[in-house]
């Protein structure tokens, strides 16, 4: 942009976890037009109103549209879902227990890693849809391993009468009896090893996740992107910019995995199985692919008691 004579630089600064349809931004393998883009790499999700430096970044789904709910504007949100994920795999059980079903969680003792989170409120969504009363559970939030710290776990509604906190691992709470089944977004180690100590709830969760996608048309989003209300009135343009800059990097890296798919011995089958189940796109960007998904997680906040009121989906990508 020139004033006067001079050209000035306008730098846009994102913060995001390492998502690998985001690295082709982040190397500079794609780059914006007509503005510099820092993309920082961050270990966890970052608090974009928190940190002055931002114009924004990966923020919880949840945390956004509750923001929403309650008025407060600060953040522009952008349908660029970049984490998203079925739930079914997230519900954890011991080796040896005889629950492999989402009813026969009816009543149980129940672990998860935060209350209003995404991705635990989609797996609860789960429950409601198969019949389970959230009220007759005897929930419990905590960490998946003891000392996890930096996360708000509870939200900003006081919590049901029958969820408690603990500081204990729920990891090793489910592994020592303590509970029926733990949610969890991320997997503990021991899941990754023959003698782990826990399962996957569902023997086949992968085809429970292929009849909820053929019954609802989505994949659960999880987190979004969003800027900076200060940042869009700088750059009104901005919203769009980054939404298309983020766009290309996906499709480069779609189109590097399936060249150089050696990465794990079956990510080309699996790269190919996700074609043909989902087509060209199995995590649309844009408003109106994401219109029936957005209205879902907004009801079910609502049902489930974490937002005061039901927020229209239209009101989730409103300037």
């Amino acid at each position: 942009m020139s004033f006067g004579g001079f050209v000035v630089e306008i730098r846009i600064r994102l913060a995001a976890r390492d998502w690998d349809h985001l690295v082709p931004v982040a190397t500079g393998a794609v780059r914006p037009e007509g503005f510099a883009l820092d993309l920082d790499s961050r270990a966890v999700t970052p608090d974009v109103l928190s940190e002055p430096g931002l114009d924004g970044g990966e923020t919880s789904f949840s945390r956004y549209v509750l923001g929403r709910a309650a008025g407060d504007d600060r953040l522009v949100g952008l349908p660029v879902f970049v984490m998203r994920g079925f739930r079914h795999r997230c519900v954890l059980v011991r080796r040896d227990s005889e629950l492999t079903s989402l009813e026969g969680l009816k009543g149980a003792r129940v672990g998860l890693t935060g209350w209003p989170d995404s991705g635990n409120t989609w797996t609860r969504a789960l429950l409601r849809a198969a019949g389970v009363d959230l009220g007759g559970i005897d929930w419990t939030v905590g960490p998946l391993a003891a000392g996890e710290t930096g996360k708000g776990r509870t939200g900003p509604v006081p919590l049901p009468g029958n969820v408690s906190l603990t500081d204990e691992g729920l990891a090793e709470g489910l592994a020592a009896g303590r509970f029926d089944a733990i949610m969890t977004p991320f997997m503990p180690p021991e899941l990754f090893t023959p003698e782990s100590r826990l399962r996957h709830l569902l023997p086949d969760h992968r085809a429970a996740e292929h009849a909820y996608y053929e019954r609802t048309g989505f994949v659960p989003g999880i987190h979004l992107v969003t800027l900076k209300r200060e940042s869009v009135e700088r750059h009104p343009w901005l919203p769009q910019a980054v939404q298309d800059v983020f766009e290309r990097s996906k499709r480069h890296w779609l189109a590097r995995r399936r060249l150089l798919a050696d990465t794990t011995p079956w990510s080309l089958s699996d790269l190919t199985e996700t074609a043909l189940t989902f087509g060209h796109d199995w995590m649309p960007y844009g408003a109106a692919p994401n219109a029936a998904m957005v209205a879902a997680f907004c009801a079910e906040l609502h049902a489930q008691g974490i937002s005061s009121r039901r927020i229209g989906a239209e009101e989730v990508f409103a300037a």
